[in-house]
Order: C-alpha cells, then sequence, then structure tokens
C-alpha cells in the first residue's frame, strides 16, 4: 500500500545520499583519481563521455562538485554586459551549443560556443586531438568540426539559457577565398538573436588559408562588413576578434590600429599556437602526432606577454580576454594583471577539473584583481 510505497522511497532516498557521500570524495580529487582513468582512453571519446554524463546526469555536478562561488565583487560590466563572474570556457568545449546550462551549473560566468560554420562539417580525419602529458598541454587538429549553423540555433532555442553565451564564428574547410567574408556574415545574422556577443575566430591554425585570415587589410573588410549588418539590427551586438598567440611585435600594433580604426568591441588573447619550442615531448612524438594548434601550459607566457603588449600599446583602451595556459588561480591572475579584464580556461579545464573555476574566483577575490 502507499505506507509501503513510501517506505521505498525513504529507503532509495537514504541509499543514494549514501552513495553521493561514498562518491563525492572521488570527484574532489579530480587529479589524482578521474584524471588518471580519463587519460588511459582516447581524448576525443573522453569528451564525448564527458558530454553523455552532463547532459543526461547534469543534475549530479551539484551533489559532487562544490557549489559555485556567487559574490556581487566577481560580477564584471564589459561592452553593454554584466558578467557574474570573469571565469568563461573557451571555444572548443561547447562547439554545438548543447550543455551550456549544464556547464554555467559548474560555476562559469560565460560560455563561449562554436566554432560555428553555416554549413555542418567533420572536420579533419581522426586521430585529431593529442595530451601532452609531460607539458600539460594538448594538440588539436579538430578543424571546425560543428553541426552547422541551423542546428546551432535550433538547440540555442530549445531552452533560455542562464549564463551569458558568446559565439565563435568561422568559415567552412571547402569556401573559397572570396566567399570567406560571405560565410561570417551568414553565421553572424543566423545567431544574432541568440548569443550576447560575437567572436571572430581568424586565428585557429587548422583552417585553409591561414595567412589571408590574418592579413591586415582583409581583417578591416571583415569588421567593416559585419559591423554594417550589426549596425542594421535593432540591439546590437558586441564583436571582438581572437587572436593568435604567435603575432609578432609589427603585427600586433596593426592589431592595436586595426581595434582603433575600426572601433570593434574588443580583443580575445590567444587562440592555440603553431610552436613546439620548449616542450618536454620527444621530436619523435611530436612527429608522430604532426600538425595542430597547441594549447595549455607551454603557451602561458606566450599568451600573457600578448595581453600585456597589447594593453600597454594601446594603453589599456580596449577590453581583453585572456586564455591560454590557465591551469591555477595564479596563471589567472597573472593575465588579469597583464592586462585582462576576463580569463577563459579549456585545457585547465581538462587537466585540473572544474574546481579550477572556484580557486580562480577565490583568489580574484582575495586578491581584489
Amino acid at each position: 500500500g502507499k505506507k509501503l510505497y513510501e517506505l521505498r522511497v525513504k529507503l532509495c532516498v537514504s541509499v543514494f545520499k549514501k552513495f553521493c557521500t561514498f562518491v563525492k570524495p572521488f570527484f574532489k580529487m579530480y587529479k589524482t583519481i578521474l584524471r588518471p582513468i580519463f587519460f588511459k582512453f582516447d581524448p576525443e571519446k573522453v569528451h564525448h563521455f564527458t558530454f553523455f554524463i552532463l547532459k543526461n546526469f547534469g543534475f549530479l555536478t551539484k551533489l559532487f562538485f562544490p557549489k559555485p562561488i556567487e559574490d556581487k565583487r566577481l560580477e564584471r560590466e564589459l561592452f553593454g554586459l554584466k558578467f557574474k563572474n570573469p571565469v568563461g570556457l573557451a571555444a572548443g568545449f561547447a562547439k554545438n551549443a548543447v550543455l551550456f546550462n549544464e556547464l554555467a551549473d559548474l560555476g562559469f560566468g560565460f560560455v563561449e560556443i562554436g566554432t560555428v560554420t553555416p554549413k555542418a562539417q567533420s572536420g579533419n580525419p581522426k586521430k585529431r586531438l593529442f595530451r601532452l602529458i609531460e607539458d600539460e598541454g594538448i594538440i588539436n587538429r579538430m578543424g571546425f568540426n560543428n553541426e552547422g549553423l541551423a542546428k546551432i540555433v535550433e538547440n540555442l532555442k530549445k531552452s533560455p539559457h542562464k549564463v551569458i553565451i558568446s559565439g565563435n564564428i568561422g568559415k567552412n574547410t571547402k569556401t573559397l577565398p572570396e566567399n570567406y567574408t560571405a560565410d561570417y556574415v551568414e553565421c553572424f545574422r543566423g545567431l544574432h538573436d541568440f548569443v550576447d556577443y560575437f567572436v571572430l575566430n581568424v586565428s585557429c591554425p587548422n583552417v585553409s588559408s591561414h595567412a589571408k585570415l590574418e592579413d591586415a587589410d582583409y581583417l578591416k573588410e571583415l569588421i567593416t562588413e559585419v559591423q554594417k549588418i550589426n549596425k542594421t539590427k535593432e540591439k546590437p551586438k558586441p564583436i571582438l576578434l581572437k587572436i593568435a598567440p604567435d603575432l609578432n611585435k609589427i603585427q600586433l600594433d596593426e592589431i592595436v590600429e586595426l581595434v582603433a580604426e575600426t572601433k570593434i568591441d574588443g580583443i580575445i588573447a590567444t587562440n592555440t599556437s603553431v610552436s613546439r619550442e620548449n616542450l618536454k615531448a620527444s621530436k619523435e612524438t611530436l612527429e608522430k602526432i604532426g600538425n595542430g594548434g597547441l594549447s595549455g601550459k607551454p603557451i602561458r607566457e606566450k599568451s600573457t606577454e600578448v595581453i600585456r603588449y597589447l594593453a600597454e600599446k594601446s594603453n589599456n583602451s580596449f577590453p581583453i580576454i585572456g586564455v591560454g595556459g590557465i591551469h591555477s588561480a595564479e596563471d589567472a591572475i597573472e593575465k588579469l594583471e597583464a592586462g585582462a579584464s576576463l580569463v577563459q580556461i579549456y585545457t585547465g579545464f581538462i587537466y585540473e577539473g572544474p574546481g579550477l573555476i572556484n580557486e580562480i574566483n577565490h583568489k580574484i577575490l582575495e586578491s581584489e584583481v
């Protein structure tokens, strides 16, 4: 009867609570227990497995992971948007806008989706994602694999987002050079009503005709065209440019001039690197992996120096989102002190686990950066 049913429910709840009590310490010890298990498997398969868990059992994050810090002192206002905290998730993790709310539950202040291209594409042939465990880095040549603009818009429509979402947009691999801008424009128009700000991805080393995408004259043309459309909208959206960590000082000077001339809203510094300098991984290992963009600890200093140079050269005249090699709270503070207004993590999130978000926010509160 009813009493027996209630007893069964109470028993199930009791067992579940005991299970959570038993399992929770394992999640707190991400680096010593979970990460070694995950790292025994192919990184792309682990990525899909993690998505499956978050998508179907996202409610468990509140039980197993630390409660996100909520503090008014962490709020930041940039280009007309209010961020609940300065720690975001970089593009590449939530490519298809499937898990933005679940990721917000982990404590992220903003989530960057994409890179989004007009047409769906499978990306480069596998294997295309590699860990450099000794270096605490990752090399990827994913090639803008995503479900395409229409499907991603559909995903964004499914539920109201409770976190700031940026749309990282790019071109399809097979698009001819004369049609690059058309690809960006199509994504900009399609996503405009569903994201809070845009990121023009012109610095990914895993796409064709990379040189043209970093040419100053072409960038001016691209930004101008997108801004022209933005001005016709009832509610224009901020537009940022994502740059590479491998730019020299002359190229960085051109970026500062470009921002001043076009009045673009900000810069994301930086994307992945093509450099293989000062790595612990052997030459043989790197040759076996082949080409791709390097992220994680090996590019921390390089990305920080780009941020510092841009901030100093421009007299802090535009916002910078700092990304590249943030594996600790101290790394994030370094980016902020160099001139970044916000930070993003990706590889550090994989190596350090969700606890890194709270660690960074705690340190920011302590440091009052």
